[in-house]
């Protein structure tokens, strides 16, 4: 636990510092893509590890969170009607997080492997009407320029602001999900986790209880959504397609499905990765990389890269307890 603590706050210093050390292009391009890839991958941990559900669709909402924002926005495609963006953002966070209690309603009287592929046609399905719709989300192209906000002479997609935005929203998830865990609802859901039917039994509403995790779930990933569409300029079908949802999925494994804070760790390893790989690598086999560290990860360490603090706890203790051992026995 104190080792936790200690690498907790090392982080908090780190992430602090990181304006005034690192140029612009970790700023925004690594540290602050990782926080918004695991901002979406949160949403998909916090739903397996505290409801036991693994959902395909986080992708989709938020994807559709982007397009309501791109609709809303001034773009270069010449779609939607612009409004202010305040008001902008918070359509586009309904949208997301009603598609989310859709997604759960439909998907609640599955579990396993049928929830995960339930949800992975859904996300599939807004994949295939965003991509053949060309009124309203302009086809294959998708919509593009999308101008991010300013305040005053400040962009919030520049450097710095986009990483103070990105990296705090990403805390700010974080926090919220530490605290809903441990609310009546937090605590209802790691029981809809370990048996769906003894909740019932019990008289709770499974299905509320699924719709309203899905719901929370949708709302963070639409968070995600919209700072990918601020830092990309434009939402295409291929943001929320096959290859999309299946990388969302990847990050939290990276990090481990069992701890929220991991969806971030994964993020940084495949965000890393991803730009790095076709100068370690062959440039068009990239993706190769990518699943042999996977791979490795899956097979030595399965609670994640978070599970390497673990890993170090424990040859600690092992350390002390043989040096206290060999102190007892009188070996030198």
């Amino acid at each position: 636990m104190k080792n936790r603590r200690s690498l907790r706050w090392l982080v908090i210093a780190a992430l602090v510092l990181a304006p005034l050390l690192l140029p612009a292009f970790w700023l925004q391009n690594i540290v602050a893509r990782a926080a918004v890839f695991g901002i979406i991958a949160l949403s998909l941990s916090f739903l397996n590890t505290y409801g036991g559900m693994v959902s395909m669709a986080q992708m989709a909402a938020g994807g559709l969170a982007a397009y309501a924002m791109a609709y809303t926005s001034v773009n270069g495609s010449g779609l939607g009607v612009p409004l202010p963006w305040p008001l902008a953002l918070v359509i586009a966070l309904i949208v997301g997080t009603v598609f989310g209690a859709l997604t759960g309603w439909i998907a609640s009287r599955t579990r396993d492997v049928y929830l995960l592929m339930l949800t992975l046609a859904i996300g599939m399905g807004v994949f295939s009407f965003a991509q053949q719709n060309n009124e309203l989300f302009n086809a294959f192209d998708g919509i593009n320029g999308v101008a991010a906000p300013r305040i005053g002479h400040l962009s919030l997609n520049a450097p710095i602001p986009f990483y103070v935005l990105s990296v705090g929203g990403a805390w700010l998830l974080l926090v919220l999900v530490s605290h809903v865990v441990r609310t009546p609802f937090g605590l209802a859901l790691q029981g809809l986790r370990d048996s769906d039917r003894r909740l019932a039994a019990l008289g709770y509403r499974v299905t509320l209880h699924k719709v309203a995790a899905f719901a929370l779930a949708g709302f963070m990933a639409s968070v995600g959504g919209v700072l990918m569409l601020w830092y990309q300029g434009q939402i295409a079908p291929g943001s929320v397609g096959l290859a999309a949802a299946t990388n969302i999925l990847v990050i939290a494994v990276l990090g481990g499905l069992r701890r929220p804070a991991g969806a971030f760790a994964g993020a940084l390893v495949f965000v890393l990765l991803q730009t790095f790989a076709t100068d370690l690598f062959f440039r068009d086999r990239y993706n190769t990389l990518i699943g042999a560290v996977f791979l490795l990860v899956v097979l030595f360490l399965p609670s994640g890269v978070l599970g390497l603090t673990d890993l170090v706890s424990w040859l600690r203790r092992a350390i002390r307890t043989r040096q206290a051992g060999e102190q007892s026995s009188g070996i030198p």
